[in-house]
């Protein structure tokens, strides 16, 4: 089995948006991925998306957007995205995905030789930071703690834990911060992945090492509207 992650897809199968004002990279951006998906994944394959699924505002709306997602090959896990708008509650949320797609929302999900887990992060305190993102910060760290712990209780066979984030989880300089200081207490964390970096002028590397720990940027626009191979079960360390 492998694991393969991409995010922030935009999607807006009903209501098309068009991308590309946005750079080169979003021309055709949905038929490349697809192509690409249709080309590297297989029926047990697992990909994971990190946020920014669909533009769509009512969780009706993004039903279109989860259902071509869900005509893809492999098992798809999901988790919240600053954009996606239409993410009312969690149980709603998992109420209407189609039957290959599952949801995280600070919490995990096991495999037979990993764990899955996920949370959606905000953006880096600074200090010009308003007191609203700061208290939000403070809250998805709180959030980042309880999914590993729910991580940790699932791997009690020292299985793997891939930790999927939306936003970055240090700054347009890659410095440790609270957020790496968290993830490097739970040793069986082998991969973080996350999103939110669009543009050609964004500060990004598609891979930052941490504590020996890779964490791999995944925004499609960013490694060229391909999946990137995060994860397989044949050749795990």
């Amino acid at each position: 089995m492998k694991v393969f992650a991409i995010s922030d897809l935009h999607l807006s199968i009903n209501n098309p948006k068009p991308m590309d004002i946005f750079g080169g990279n979003w021309d055709n951006y949905w038929d490349k991925i697809k192509k690409n998906w249709s080309e590297v994944v297989s029926p047990d394959d697992v990909v994971l998306i990190s946020g920014d699924i669909s533009w769509a505002l009512k969780l009706e709306d993004a039903i279109p957007d989860l259902q071509e997602i869900a005509s893809l090959a492999g098992k798809k896990i999901i988790i919240r995205g600053n954009h996606d708008y239409w993410w009312s509650s969690y149980s709603k949320v998992k109420n209407i995905l189609p039957s290959s797609i599952f949801a995280i929302q600070n919490n995990a999900i096991k495999f037979d030789d990993f764990i899955i887990c996920g949370t959606r992060l905000w953006t880096m305190p600074t200090a010009n930071s308003s007191e609203h993102d700061k208290k939000i910060y403070e809250r998805e760290l709180i959030r980042l703690k309880m999914t590993l712990d729910e991580a940790k209780k699932l791997s009690e066979d020292n299985l793997p834990i891939i930790l999927m984030l939306h936003y970055p989880p240090f700054n347009a300089l890659w410095q440790d911060n609270e957020i790496t200081s968290l993830i490097n207490q739970y040793e069986n964390v082998k991969h973080v992945i996350y999103g939110h970096l669009h543009g050609k002028d964004c500060r990004a590397k598609d891979i930052v090492i941490k504590n020996n720990t890779p964490y791999h940027l995944t925004s499609c626009d960013q490694v060229n509207n391909t999946l990137q191979l995060i994860y397989d079960t044949d050749i795990a360390e």
